[in-house]
């Protein structure tokens, strides 16, 4: 069944993802504790940054917009902050898509897009989330706009990657 048809809810899919993202990040630093080679790490790093990339964009132009909405006052400071934080992790994977795993601060690119991603997260799990579950948003149907979306962009990923 494609992902759009399965009845998940806005918050469980992108934790979802969150999750996913997270178990790329310790396997990229597994590698570099064990001295892999340059390949297997740009290859990580390249579905790491497409994931987020992806993340991002179903986040900004679906999530957010209808969590402000929900919200209204409460919390927009909440969604200003993971906006700016977007901007950041978006310059770093720009650098990260830019540069090749033999350069010298391409693992350490990778740590700290890591680190921002785990505090983005936090933010979102811990008080953006609960903040939006609580305002009673339709979590069923942003959930299914949001997996159109991300089976969209991860197509057009794959096709311009062919």
């Amino acid at each position: 069944m494609p992902a759009a048809q399965k009845k998940t809810d806005a918050i469980a899919l992108l934790s979802a993802d969150h999750k996913e993202v997270d178990a790329l990040f310790k396997e990229y630093e597994k590698l570099c504790k064990a001295d892999a080679d340059d390949g297997e790490k740009g290859l990580l790093a390249a579905q790491i940054c497409a994931m987020l990339t992806v993340h991002a964009t179903i986040e900004e132009e679906l999530f957010y917009p209808a969590a402000r909405a929900a919200l209204e006052d409460d919390g927009q400071d909440l969604l200003d902050e993971a906006v700016v934080e977007h901007a950041s992790a978006k310059d770093l994977i720009a650098q990260i898509e830019d540069a090749n795993p033999g350069d010298e601060l391409f693992d350490a690119k990778v740590q700290v897009l890591g680190e921002y991603i785990r505090h983005h997260v936090k933010e979102e799990e811990t008080e953006l989330f609960p903040k939006v579950k609580k305002a009673k948003a339709d979590l069923v149907a942003l959930g299914a706009a949001l997996a159109a979306r991300k089976e969209e962009l991860v197509s057009e990923q794959e096709a311009a990657s062919h």
